[in-house]
């Protein structure tokens, strides 16, 4: 008993000596994790320094970029219009306002459009109903990022003007290269008609053989009219009008007004119409008649029997109408000089009416080329530029639908 009570102050002795010990250790721990923890907000500070000097140099750079391209955007010739979701003009620079002679930021572009804009024979180009001869190219990117737009506006008035000059003179060193081949198409109708009418003038002349002689001054003389006519329209080359037309209208007039000529002639006429509902923009009169030509010369092609196709797809971002024939065909030499003025293979042809043709399709924007072989039939494509969107509210103005014009034809 009296050997237990001497041993418990030993006792106590030894756990307050290890409690001590653990509490040494601890405390040695703490400061250790304690300096670690600062050596890890100090590695912190200073990545968070370094982070902070990265970020306030590409603020800084971004900064410097922005008024760069502010600047830039205020010095540009061009015209900028960025549009939102709804088509509303967000920001513009000054170059826009002094093209479109108004103030278009905040306004709504279909608006401006309507009261600024007429749509030309081009696609993407336009005329300033208020200020006659300003011609503009509109070209338009979308913003995934919000839906809206950036219109790209640029004035082209003086490259307009110097198109449509070069493209005179060059009609003009045309037509003086020509002079010589008018003269004799010109001479040839004209003794004809003149030596018909001077059988007309014997008065012992039998009465169905003076009929005989009228109908073939009356037919040489139609031959002369319809020369000078495509002789005009060739000088001319111009497809004036903007309207908006579907491709499948043109398919449908072309047909309306062919199809009994090629049923008198005993050959079939198809139209396969997969425009998908495409449009053009141009002068209707004019691509009717283009249409109507190549296909009377399809017609002028082919023996009884045979077969027409009138087509249109869209195809490499152009719409294609193709006239496709089964008839006699012809050889490279002849398809190379086919759209030459005064070139044919015709007796009544004046030459003009295919050269007439590709003109039209130049002047809209596009071309008509010719796939041909000797016995194999031709096959002659009329591109066309698709008509564009921008601005989608100038397509409500459009002139009225006009009749379809046949120009003459030749081979």
């Amino acid at each position: 008993m009296q050997s237990a009570t001497e041993n418990r102050p030993q006792l106590e002795a030894d756990r307050l000596a290890d409690a001590f010990r653990l509490f040494s250790q601890a405390s040695e721990e703490l400061s250790g994790a304690y300096t670690s923890l600062q050596a890890q907000v100090a590695g912190l500070a200073a990545e968070l320094a370094l982070a902070n000097g990265r970020l306030k140099r590409e603020i800084e750079e971004k900064t410097a970029l922005t008024e760069r391209l502010a600047l830039l955007l205020d010095a540009l010739p061009a015209g900028v219009a960025v549009l939102d979701a709804g088509g509303r003009v967000e920001q513009a620079n000054p170059a826009a306002a002094a093209i479109l002679g108004a103030e278009v930021e905040g306004r709504d572009w279909e608006e401006l459009a309507v009261s600024a804009l007429k749509s030309t024979a081009v696609a993407d180009e336009w005329e300033m109903s208020r200020r006659p001869g300003r011609r503009l190219a509109l070209a338009e990117t979308p913003l995934a990022a919000n839906g809206g737009r950036i219109l790209l506006i640029h004035d082209i008035s003086e490259t307009h003007r110097m198109k449509v000059l070069a493209a005179r003179n060059e009609r003009l060193a045309a037509m003086g290269e020509m002079a010589a081949g008018l003269a004799h198409q010109l001479r040839t109708p004209l003794a004809a008609a003149l030596l018909y009418a001077g059988a007309l003038e014997n008065p012992r002349l039998p009465p169905d053989e003076r009929q005989r002689c009228g109908s073939r001054v009356a037919e040489r003389l139609r031959h002369l009219e319809r020369l000078i006519r495509d002789m005009l329209s060739f000088a001319r080359g111009e497809a004036g009008g903007g309207e908006t037309i579907a491709v499948s209208s043109l398919l449908a007039e072309a047909g309306e007004v062919f199809a009994p000529l090629a049923q008198r002639r005993g050959v079939a006429f198809l139209v396969s119409d997969g425009s998908a509902g495409a449009t053009v923009t141009g002068n209707r009169k004019a691509l009717s008649g283009a249409l109507l030509n190549l296909l009377e010369n399809a017609l002028d092609a082919c023996a009884a029997g045979g077969r027409i196709e009138l087509a249109a797809a869209p195809e490499d971002g152009a719409v294609l109408i193709r006239v496709r024939d089964d008839g006699r065909g012809m050889d490279a030499a002849v398809c190379e000089r086919l759209f030459e003025p005064f070139f044919t293979t015709r007796a009544e042809g004046t030459g003009l009416g295919l050269a007439i043709a590709r003109g039209v399709a130049r002047a809209h924007g596009g071309g008509l080329e010719v796939e041909s072989e000797p016995g194999a039939g031709s096959v002659f494509s009329f591109s066309l530029p698709p008509a564009k969107a921008v601005p989608q509210a100038a397509a409500r103005r459009r002139p009225a639908r006009s009749a379809p014009q046949t120009l003459s034809s030749v081979s």
